[in-house]
């Protein structure tokens, strides 16, 4: 049994940040939608402009490392918005420092740095969540429940697709965009959320083979790349992604095939459904229309839902969503996916015992 600090509910939780690039402004806008909960004490990037553009619209108070952030703000948790490579090492630190740890997807790039990073938070007897927010959107909310009810019968076959762009100049913005040490592909970041609904929704993989391609981007990872899936439960599927679609972002869909319902969820970030039928009513079915949204951008509205749990999670008023035991379900996948691709060999799960 693990042992935590003790609930803070005599004040708001006090969050700061690492990374202030574009996902921050997420967390910055999910912080003031809880702003009488939870507070803004810090925040930090070794871009000096970065910096000074999130300091002018936060009013957090700035700093150029985080060795330095952590000596001197005075936070409960930190967020972790850096490049994906960067989070296992940041967060062992935070860790180390007595702080919980909030990090963005994916976890980590490597299945090993992922283990340590649950194996420092144990340690210094802190939490460890990992960013899930797509779990948080109403669509996602019903077919999760739907699974859970039983309600397709034996599940038959379960497709995701990732049809989105990401031009040449994404991939040149940033040196670590696309590269394995500190990015991952196509499966490992654009499509981590996807990646998550696989195990999440539909229960653990059996095995999986993989083949990945980088067709158009000067990159080191893929831009391209397709998944064959069999689950425990007996279920075959696939997953399908890349971003090369013309001219723009097509589709981020679901569809669950089962024994006694069929349902597509799909829209540019699974955020309509399309289909939605069961042989057996359910009060749910009433709540599909209400479900789907508008949406301009990929990331969804999940954010500020997921901060809701974090800091009733430090309140002492719930268990958290996705911990990081929970992230390495994910980024388990992710790698067996790319151990696939890479020696042409079915590989079945869990990587080890």
């Amino acid at each position: 049994m693990r042992h935590y600090p003790a609930p803070i509910q005599d004040r708001k939780i006090r969050f700061a940040l690492v990374g202030c690039g574009r996902i921050a402004n997420n967390h910055f806008e999910a912080l003031r939608k809880h702003q009488d909960r939870a507070e803004l004490v810090g925040i930090c990037d070794v871009d000096p402009r970065a910096l000074d553009r999130a300091v002018g619209l936060t009013g957090a108070e700035g700093y150029a490392s985080l060795q330095e952030m952590l000596r001197r703000a005075d936070a409960d948790i930190v967020v972790v918005t850096t490049p994906s490579g960067l989070h296992p090492e940041q967060s062992i630190q935070i860790a180390n420092g007595g702080r919980h740890v909030m990090t963005e997807k994916p976890m980590a790039t490597r299945w090993e740095d992922g283990k340590r990073m649950v194996a420092a938070a144990d340690a210094a007897g802190v939490r460890l969540f990992v960013v899930k927010q797509n779990r948080r959107n109403a669509t996602l909310q019903l077919l999760k429940q739907a699974v859970d009810k039983k309600r397709f019968g034996r599940i038959y076959m379960v497709n995701l697709n990732v049809f989105w762009t990401r031009p040449p100049e994404y991939y040149h913005s940033a040196k670590w965009r696309g590269t394995w040490e500190f990015d991952g592909g196509a499966f490992m970041n654009q499509a981590s959320h996807y990646v998550d609904l696989i195990d999440w929704i539909v229960g653990p993989v059996e095995s999986l083979q993989a083949y990945t391609a980088t067709l158009a981007r000067d990159i080191e990872v893929e831009d391209t790349g397709v998944l064959s899936l069999r689950w425990r439960n007996g279920a075959l599927g696939s997953m399908n992604v890349t971003m090369l679609t013309y001219p723009r972002n097509l589709e981020g869909s679901i569809t669950i095939l089962g024994e006694h319902g069929t349902v597509r969820i799909g829209g540019v970030a699974v955020n309509e459904i399309q289909q939605w039928e069961f042989a057996t009513p359910d009060p749910d079915d009433d709540r599909v229309r209400d479900a789907s949204y508008e949406t301009t951008s990929v990331y969804g509205f999940g954010h500020p839902l997921y901060y809701d749990n974090v800091i009733k999670v430090l309140r002492g008023e719930a268990e958290p969503e996705t911990d990081g035991r929970e992230g390495l379900k994910s980024l388990e996948v992710l790698i067996a996916a790319y151990k696939s691709a890479r020696d042409g060999k079915r590989v079945a799960l869990p990587l080890e015992y």
